[in-house]
């Protein structure tokens, strides 16, 4: 089967590998979209993300839907014609953690394209049967891969708390903080402000309906907050670009009262922070790490057209441009690029 392999940063290798060995547990899905993460592009540009370190060849893609061709004896519920998305972390299913539905934080979670383990940027991947949700009719593959950005945004949302009539403030306008601004509004928040320094993707956000774009390279965020909310502040404020003064700057824009997520990933491990100012306004501050039981609600979200995800799809391209699919990704004004086998 075609595969792309990061063999050294800024250099794929196609391959011809065999088709993976089916489980009795698992459904062997050959992949058709696969979207480009900016994890994706990190590990390509830089051959790590702290410290995961890519020290052998590495398959990279995690954001991926296909069709299901072949099952498992023990496998119930799929069939092969099946379309499914793949949820591409597969936690022990014994820890702590595990048993109280928290997978996500489980230790021992097996991540695609997270070093050592391989993604889907591969013609067929064997994946847990629990871990592939099934395709309604009106979703795409486009769509199924595009589960696993949005499943960050609803985590970000229900981290957060995010309800009806909330204001809740996105700062980032990249793929990650698009999607937590419409898991947002799914949820019930009626104003969602949204900050960058891209002016393109400032636009794009106003054309898919943020009530205020904030330019913060040019406009100070607090003064623009408090104009937008008379003075009180956004109920909940969710960090999304990792930049750092973003993070800082999480506290100018939060109500009395109200509450921080953080989901963005920051180059410093180590950010100030005002404490006091957290103490004194009794601001709830919450890490958001990928997500948890979100895949069934982003696929119903999908098929009652909700969000728009494909909306968000600035280009599509085969497998074998796989690094000119980079390479665009790259530019700042690109929100998502998907790898597309059926463009090969």
């Amino acid at each position: 089967m075609r595969t792309a392999v990061l063999v050294e940063p800024m250099e794929f290798e196609l391959q011809d590998r065999g088709r993976p060995t089916l489980g009795p547990d698992e459904v062997l899905v050959a992949i058709r979209d696969v979207g480009i993460c900016g994890s994706d592009v990190h590990y390509y540009e830089h051959g790590r993300i702290g410290d995961y370190v890519v020290e052998d060849p590495l398959v990279l893609g995690h954001e991926s839907a296909g069709d299901v061709v072949e099952v498992g004896d023990d496998v119930t519920g799929l069939e092969a014609g099946d379309r499914v998305a793949l949820e591409p972390g597969v936690p022990c299913r014994r820890c702590a953690h595990c048993k109280r539905g928290e997978y996500h934080l489980c230790e021992s979670v097996e991540f695609m394209a997270t070093p050592p383990h391989d993604g889907a940027f591969a013609e067929y991947v064997a994946w847990p049967a629990d871990f592939a949700y099934k395709l309604p009719e009106t979703v795409s593959t486009v769509e199924g891969a595009l589960c696993e950005p949005l499943s960050v945004g609803i985590h970000a949302a229900r981290r957060g708390d995010v309800g009806t009539g909330d204001t809740v403030l996105v700062t980032g306008a990249g793929p990650i903080g698009l999607m937590v601004a419409e898991a947002a509004r799914a949820a019930g928040a009626t104003d969602v402000i949204i900050t960058d320094i891209v002016p393109e993707k400032l636009e794009f956000a106003r054309a898919r309906g943020v009530d205020r774009a904030i330019n913060v390279a040019g406009t100070d965020l607090e003064t623009a907050v408090d104009e937008y909310t008379d003075g009180v502040g956004a109920d909940v404020v969710v960090e999304a670009s990792g930049a750092e003064p973003s993070i800082r700057s999480t506290l100018d824009g939060v109500c009395r009262g109200g509450t921080v997520v953080l989901v963005g990933l920051s180059d410093e491990a180590e950010v100030p922070f005002d404490v006091l100012e957290v103490i004194d306004n009794e601001i709830d501050v919450h890490g958001s790490f990928r997500y948890a039981n979100t895949y069934s609600a982003a696929i119903d979200l999908l098929a009652d057209g909700v969000v728009d995800v494909e909306g968000m799809v600035d280009f599509r391209s085969s497998l074998e441009n796989v690094d000119d699919a980079f390479g665009r990704a790259m530019e700042p004004t690109v929100i998502k690029g998907i790898i597309s086998f059926d463009d090969d």
